[in-house]
């Protein structure tokens, strides 16, 4: 096999037997199960959910997107080489610790193979849950054009780029394209303040007003505990994004728990702790992938204007990277997850023929041909 047949690109178009279209994101590919086989997966796997609750099977790509497009590189590289099984090590460690620490519980119920999920379907919250420790990014840009506040924020003046912020900060984001809520643009991605979700709270998913006050709870307790955990690695966390939703219990009784991904450097940004000492700054995340996108064409605008989405599009279709930089990133990604993990990444050399097989022998899911 060669190295471009080991990335799984396209992970929209496996057997698994379902009754509905299948979602396809710019990572993950979601396909809901029949009726029939998430009750019997709840029956005969005893997972601890309600025996009606719809399933689907979650499954990762190694594709790399960065300003909403995705990238692809020399030799019909349509991926980045152990990236989905990286992301997937992580995520799972971290809620592994938030399990050992009493927080929420996450969506997932199982976990076939490294790059698949089994989930439990849940009533999402329409915000991106976003917690910044460190001035940088979008929040430095703001504050170095002279805004002080931020998120419904106001900031010290004084501070300086990628310095540590005095407290923890929520700094939320809607999640996906929200209409009818006063003095929030109907766009994906638009920062909103805490009293713009309590005014709308019922707009942006919550189910109970209190839930506010949960969901910050919930996001400053699994920062911490990632965080504490990286330090030990000598790893900084300097912001991160979370995700919510709403499970009913075996009781039919509604909580919050985790969605998505954690912690992982495609949702977070992590430094080098022992160059943020010296003065410097090591990306051990995307960050490092989207600043090498920004030198590397020679008009960033396009990169970082949304008016020039065409543009934009047009660069990433038809340009391919070059080879080390998308084996830079897979360095990068493998080399934080056995970080955090403490185990070697598994990197199947025919990730979808591995997927299909466990998913028929163990799970009895795969359509017959």
């Amino acid at each position: 096999m060669s190295l471009a047949d080991s990335v799984l690109a396209v992970n929209n178009d496996l057997p698994i037997r379902t009754d509905k279209p299948v979602h396809s994101g710019k990572v993950r590919s979601v396909y809901w199960l029949t009726d029939a086989d998430s009750r019997r997966l709840i029956r005969d796997k005893g997972y601890d959910v309600p025996e009606d609750t719809p399933l689907a099977i979650m499954v990762i790509s190694d594709r790399i997107s960065a300003f909403d497009c995705i990238f692809h590189g020399e030799g019909n590289l349509q991926g980045i080489p152990g990236k989905g099984a990286a992301l997937n090590a992580i995520s799972n460690h971290w809620f592994g610790l938030f399990a050992e620490n009493g927080l929420a519980d996450s969506h997932i119920l199982d976990i076939p193979h490294p790059f698949v999920w089994i989930v439990q379907k849940a009533r999402p919250i329409k915000v991106e849950a976003i917690c910044r420790q460190y001035i940088t990014g979008s929040m430095w840009r703001a504050y170095s054009k002279g805004e002080r506040v931020f998120c419904g924020i106001t900031l010290p003046e004084g501070l300086s780029k990628d310095q540590k912020l005095p407290e923890l900060l929520i700094t939320p984001s809607t999640k996906g394209i929200l209409t009818g809520i006063p003095g929030v643009p109907a766009q994906d991605d638009v920062n909103i303040s805490r009293s713009d979700i309590e005014a709308n709270y019922q707009a942006f998913g919550f189910e109970k007003p209190q839930d506010i006050d949960l969901y910050e709870v919930l996001l400053k307790q699994g920062f911490k505990v990632i965080s504490d955990a990286l330090a030990k690695l000598d790893q900084v966390f300097v912001d991160t994004k979370f995700e919510f939703g709403y499970v009913n219990d075996k009781d039919g009784n509604a909580k919050l728990i985790y969605m998505d991904e954690v912690g992982t450097p495609d949702s977070s940004r992590i430094w080098d702790g022992a160059a943020y000492r010296e003065g410097k700054i090591v990306e051990n995340s995307k960050e490092g992938f989207r600043q090498f996108l920004l030198n590397h064409f020679d008009d960033a605008d396009i990169l970082l204007n949304k008016d020039r989405m065409p543009e934009r599009e047009a660069l990433a279709r038809d340009n391919d990277l070059p080879l080390e930089a998308m084996m830079s990133v897979s360095r990068t990604y493998i080399g934080v997850a056995e970080k955090v993990t403490g185990a070697t990444i598994p990197l199947p050399a025919n990730p979808k023929a591995d997927i299909i097989k466990v998913l028929r022998e163990q799970y009895d899911l795969i359509e017959s041909i």
